[in-house]
C-alpha cells in the first residue's frame, strides 16, 4: 500500500507534461513515460526500490537529486539520467521448456513468425547466458542470430508459433531478464525459421555494434523513450513547422542508407553510412548540424537508438534528444499507413517487410520504382542491388560496372571463392559523410 501511495504521489500534472505526450502519459521517471499503473509500479520497484523506503518514512537519508523520484519525478524535458536496468546479477537458471505436449510437426512448422528483442542489463556471466540460449534456440527449433555481452542481450530467431510463443514465455521467467524484459518488447512479423540459413548465438563487447567501449558510453545514458503515439504527434507537428521554415527539429533515421533507401519517415535526415559503428563518427563531423536542435531519433527495432542517443547527448550540443520506443517496428504495429512510407529492411532472408504500398526507391538501371533487394550476383561482393525484372532479364543483376564487369570474368574454378569487397559502389561513397548546412530531407508522397 506504502509502494502505491508512493507512485501515486507522484503522478506529473498536465501542465509539466513533455510537448506532444498527450493526455495519457500520467508519470514521468528516468526520461521515460508511463500511461499505465503497472509500467510505472515495475519501473520504480526495479531501479528506485531504495528511494521507495525512504520516500515513504521507512529508511533515513534523502535520496541523490536528479538521479531518483526524490521530490517527485522528473518533469518532462528534464536532464534526469536512468540508472539503468539492473537486476544484481541473478543466477542463470538453465530451465529448458517443456516440449512433451507439443507435436513435432507443430513444433517444426516453416510458417510461423521472426522475433525482434533485446533487453539491456548486467551480466555477469556471458558465456553462460549464450551456451543457455543456444541450448534453448535448438531445443525450440529456432533459427536466427543472437549477441549476448555483459550488458544485456539482443536477438532475432524465426520458428513456428509455438516455438516462438515457448520461446517468449521461457525469456520472461528468467530470473535475469525478470522485471526488465517484458511481452511487449517482442516485435514480431510474419515468417520462420526459414528465415535464417541458420542459428548463430554469440558473446560479444556489445549488443548492438557502435564500436564505442559500453563502459565509455552506456545505454543508461540514453534519450527520452517516446511511445509511437507520442512520436506520431511529434513527427506530424515536426512537418507541420518544417513546411513554413519554422521547425528546430531534426528527424534522424539512425539506420544505414540501404535500410532507408526503400523506407524512411518523411522529411527525416538519413544519413549515408554503411555500417551503424560508422555513427559515432558521422555525429563528429557534423555536430554543428545539431547544435540547439530537438532531435527525434527512430530505427528498426529501437536498439540503436539506445546506445546512439547516448552517443548524441554526451556531446553536449542538442537541446534535447528523444528516440522512438521499440521502433519502426511498433510505429507500424500502431500506425501502418502514418508517417513511415515505404518498407521497413529487415536483416534476414526476407530482407524487408511491408505495411503500406507506397514504393520509395528505384531500380538501380533504369529507375522505374523498385524496392526489392537481391544480393550482388558477383561473387566477389556481399552487397544489395535494387534491380527489376526487366533489368535481370537483360543480364544487370551486380550492384554496380565494376562487379558486371567482374561477374563476367570470373573463371570457373573460382566458383565459391569469396574475395574481399572492392566495387565502385564502396570506393566512391565516403565513410562518414559531412553535411553541409541543413540538407535536404527525404520526402515521400501517396
Amino acid at each position: 500500500q506504502a509502494f502505491s501511495l508512493f507512485v501515486k504521489a507522484k503522478e506529473v500534472p498536465a501542465a509539466s507534461r513533455c510537448p506532444g505526450s498527450g493526455e495519457g502519459v500520467r508519470w514521468r521517471c528516468c526520461r521515460q513515460a508511463f500511461e499505465e499503473l503497472p509500467g510505472i509500479h515495475r519501473h520504480v520497484a526495479l531501479h528506485h526500490s531504495g528511494d521507495v523506503g525512504r520516500q515513504v518514512g521507512l529508511g533515513a537519508g534523502p535520496a541523490e537529486a536528479g538521479d531518483s523520484p526524490a521530490g517527485g519525478l522528473p518533469p518532462a524535458g528534464s536532464a534526469a539520467r536512468p540508472r539503468g536496468h539492473s537486476n544484481s546479477n541473478p543466477e542463470i537458471s538453465w530451465a529448458l521448456p517443456d516440449t512433451s505436449h507439443v507435436s513435432h510437426d507443430d513444433l517444426t512448422c516453416q510458417v510461423g513468425e521472426v522475433l525482434l528483442y533485446y533487453c539491456y542489463c548486467e551480466v555477469g556471466d556471458p558465456e553462460k547466458l549464450c551456451a543457455w540460449q543456444k541450448a534453448l534456440c535448438q531445443h525450440l527449433h529456432l533459427t536466427g542470430k543472437v549477441r549476448v555481452a555483459s550488458e544485456g542481450i539482443n536477438g532475432t530467431v524465426g520458428g513456428s508459433k509455438v516455438a516462438t510463443s515457448l520461446y517468449i514465455k521461457v525469456m520472461l521467467s528468467q530470473p535475469l531478464f525478470k522485471n526488465i524484459l517484458c511481452q511487449e518488447d517482442f516485435k514480431s512479423s510474419a515468417g520462420g525459421a526459414h528465415c535464417f540459413p541458420d542459428l548463430r548465438v554469440g558473446v560479444f563487447k556489445e549488443i548492438v555494434p557502435m564500436g564505442i567501449d559500453p563502459k565509455i558510453v552506456s545505454y543508461k545514458e540514453t534519450g527520452i523513450h517516446l511511445s509511437p503515439q507520442e512520436f506520431h504527434r511529434e513527427v506530424e507537428q515536426y512537418l507541420s513547422q518544417a513546411t513554413q521554415g519554422q521547425s528546430d527539429t531534426i528527424l534522424l533515421d539512425c539506420r544505414n542508407f540501404y535500410e532507408s533507401k526503400i523506407g524512411h519517415f518523411q522529411g527525416c535526415l538519413a544519413p549515408d553510412i554503411r555500417k551503424f559503428s560508422y555513427f559515432p563518427s558521422y555525429v563528429d563531423e557534423n555536430l554543428q548540424l545539431f547544435k540547439d536542435k530537438r532531435v527525434l531519433m527512430y530505427c528498426t527495432g529501437g536498439i540503436r537508438c539506445e546506445r546512439g542517443s547516448a552517443y548524441l547527448r554526451s556531446k553536449a550540443v542538442c537541446r534535447e534528444v528523444y528516440q522512438l520506443k521499440g521502433g519502426i517496428h511498433k510505429y507500424l504495429e500502431e500506425f501502418p499507413d502514418g508517417f513511415y512510407r515505404g518498407k521497413l529492411f529487415v536483416f534476414d532472408d526476407r530482407y524487408a517487410i511491408c505495411s503500406n504500398e507506397d514504393i520509395v526507391s528505384a531500380c538501380r538501371y533504369c529507375g522505374v520504382l523498385w524496392d526489392q533487394y537481391k544480393l550482388c550476383s558477383s561473387q566477389h561482393c556481399r552487397q544489395l542491388v535494387l534491380t527489376c525484372p526487366s533489368c535481370c532479364n537483360k543480364g544487370l543483376t551486380a550492384c554496380c560496372p565494376v562487379c558486371q564487369e567482374k561477374e563476367l570474368k570470373m573463371s570457373p574454378r573460382a566458383s565459391g571463392q569469396t574475395l574481399k569487397e572492392e566495387c565502385e559502389c564502396t570506393r566512391r561513397r565516403p565513410r562518414v559523410p559531412t553535411e553541409h548546412g541543413l540538407p535536404g530531407m527525404l520526402d515521400t508522397g501517396k
